[in-house]
């Protein structure tokens, strides 16, 4: 059985996520460390719609590598340090997860681990 989305109405009055998502009991889990917008050469791109890019590209690196994809997504955490920067990080996670519906949570937040990181996401995904 694969990942099941339960939806009572209230994720769709405010974007495109589920309220709820059900996973079998026989299914493998992942869980991704809280994932910043940071290139693996170092050269952090100075706006949100560069790093949630790189972030988003790092989340589906990680699902593929354990035979998954966003559509095993089961909660996705956002953690933003602007509130103004909702409006293209929304456009870029919308690109990325295409017409998969995991539940989430965006959260804006003083600061991350280094002032210059703009964003973090983070991400349980399961599989049968």
């Amino acid at each position: 059985m694969p990942n099941k989305i339960h939806d009572i109405g209230v994720a769709k009055k405010i974007g495109l996520y589920s309220d709820a998502t059900e996973v079998p009991a026989d299914a493998r889990w992942l869980f991704t460390s809280g994932t910043p917008g940071l290139p693996l050469d170092g050269l952090l791109p100075a706006d949100i719609v560069g790093q949630a890019e790189i972030a988003w590209t790092h989340i589906l690196t990680m699902l593929d590598r354990a035979g998954m994809t966003v559509h095993d997504l089961v909660k996705v955490t956002h953690y933003l340090t602007r509130a103004s920067d909702i409006p293209a990080y929304v456009k870029v996670r919308a690109r990325f997860l295409g017409d998969a519906r995991p539940a989430e949570m965006l959260l804006i937040v003083p600061e991350l681990v280094r002032p210059e990181f703009l964003l973090e996401i983070e991400a349980y995904a399961a599989k049968s």
